[in-house]
């Protein structure tokens, strides 16, 4: 018998809400609203993003700051271009991970001994296998023909 599929409840109804249903709750809102950030209480009650609540507030008459608005997009942008250098440099570390790590003994570092020192195919061995993959290169092309 399968197990039955728990119900978790719903988010906070303001939360739900679209636009037109989050203006007309607002009006009421902002008759009690006793705090100092409008727009981050905005924010936080009706579970928008920062120029969501600033362009909603206007809608609403709400006087903002020019340049409080000016600094908002300014730190939204920052934090959208630190957002894409993490996601850039998490894919660059991928790379990485598996990528052939080498110095000027070894041509391939397999490991490393509880010392410290690397252990792998040197320089000379990698030599020796290209040269063998070379032939059986040649001697496949020989049987092709």
């Amino acid at each position: 018998m399968a197990k039955k599929k728990k119900n978790r409840p719903l988010s906070p109804r303001h939360h739900r809400m679209r636009r037109p249903a989050r203006l007309h709750s607002a009006r009421q809102w902002l008759a009690s609203y006793s705090g100092t950030n409008v727009v981050r209480g905005y924010r936080k009650r009706y579970g928008v993003d920062w120029l969501c609540a600033v362009r909603e507030l206007r809608q609403l008459g709400v006087e903002i700051n020019p340049q409080y608005v000016a600094q908002l997009e300014v730190t939204m942008e920052q934090r959208r271009l630190e957002r894409q250098r993490r996601k850039q440099q998490r894919e660059g570390n991928g790379i990485e991970e598996h990528a052939i790590d080498s110095d000027d003994t070894f041509a391939y570092i397999a490991g490393y001994t509880s010392g410290g020192a690397p252990y792998g195919l040197t320089w000379e061995q990698w030599d020796g296998l290209e040269d063998d993959w070379e032939q059986l290169e040649d001697a496949d092309s020989d049987e092709a023909s």
